[in-house]
């Protein structure tokens, strides 16, 4: 099978070294050069050039930031055809993104599936991720090396924009469980109450949910550097979530004050920092 990836991010990166470990034929492309050293020195092939990364595979993987750089690498040459060519979209998008980027995809003689997956950089490179896919579900078929690849599991969710609509209801708990947490500790701290006892009884209680372990250390420490997922992307996500959601009809009052939590913690400079700063804007630290 001849992939090419395009977008060599946080994700973009592990997934086409992934695939290329596993005997998959793997083009990485990306708009700069930089980030397409690493790849090089694995022994994969490169490119700037999105027209050969198109041209030369089958599967074109898309883990791209947004719609927006969907359509300036894939669309913005008319005459690209996709002609006997799957494109699998990976990236976190919105359903009517989804939807429209397929259109276009089925216009120019291609097959589409979305493809988010929930995971990090540690579980792209162990394959672990959970692998998520709307679309044909006999194209879905035709694509499960790949996505097991990926995956140990990947599900089949329904039609194009179903998939992508899990994905941001998926990524909205990230945001809510984190500034839940975030309050909840800022308290536990202020009031200087026993912190093992308050986690103690927080996980041997329904509430419990493991990242709160996970994110501990960097709310407690004030350390936020080498993010898996930067500030930056959840606030990406969380104003998808909140456009989908008006969308449909839905209350979205308790969701927009966290949007202005992350908000102020990227005007702290902490876009790039891991999300659970949103801890720093929750709980400023009380020391000059």
């Amino acid at each position: 099978m001849r992939i090419s990836v395009f977008g060599m991010g946080l994700m973009g990166a592990p997934i086409a070294s992934k695939l290329a470990q596993e005997n998959f034929s793997v083009i990485a492309y990306n708009r700069t050069a930089a980030k397409l050293h690493p790849l090089k020195e694995q022994g994969l092939t490169t490119t700037t050039d999105p027209k050969m990364a198109i041209a030369n595979s089958d599967y074109l993987i898309l883990t791209l930031s947004d719609a927006a750089a969907i359509q300036a690498v894939l669309f913005e040459n008319p005459d690209i055809s996709f002609a006997e060519k799957i494109i699998i979209q990976m990236g976190t998008i919105a359903p009517e993104e989804s939807k429209a980027i397929a259109e276009e995809v089925q216009r120019r003689q291609g097959q589409y599936l979305e493809a988010p997956v929930l995971g990090s950089i540690p579980e792209a490179k162990k394959g672990t991720l959970l692998v998520m896919v709307g679309g044909e579900e006999t194209l879905f078929q035709v694509c499960l090396p790949i996505f097991k690849t990926l995956g140990q599991d990947p599900k089949y969710i329904g039609a194009v924009g179903q998939a992508a609509a899990l994905k941001l209801a998926l990524n909205q708990l990230i945001a809510g469980l984190t500034a839940s947490f975030s309050l909840s500790l800022g308290l536990i701290q202020r009031e200087k109450v026993d912190l093992d006892k308050f986690m103690g009884i927080l996980r041997d209680s329904a509430l419990y949910a493991p990242t709160f372990d996970k994110k501990l250390p960097r709310m407690g420490d004030r350390t936020f550097e080498n993010p898996n997922f930067p500030t930056k992307h959840l606030l990406k996500d969380t104003r998808l979530f909140l456009t989908a959601a008006k969308t449909v009809g839905l209350d979205t009052t308790g969701l927009e004050g966290i949007r202005e939590i992350i908000e102020q913690a990227i005007a702290f400079n902490l876009a790039e920092a891991d999300y659970s700063a949103i801890y720093q804007v929750i709980n400023p630290d009380p020391t000059p």
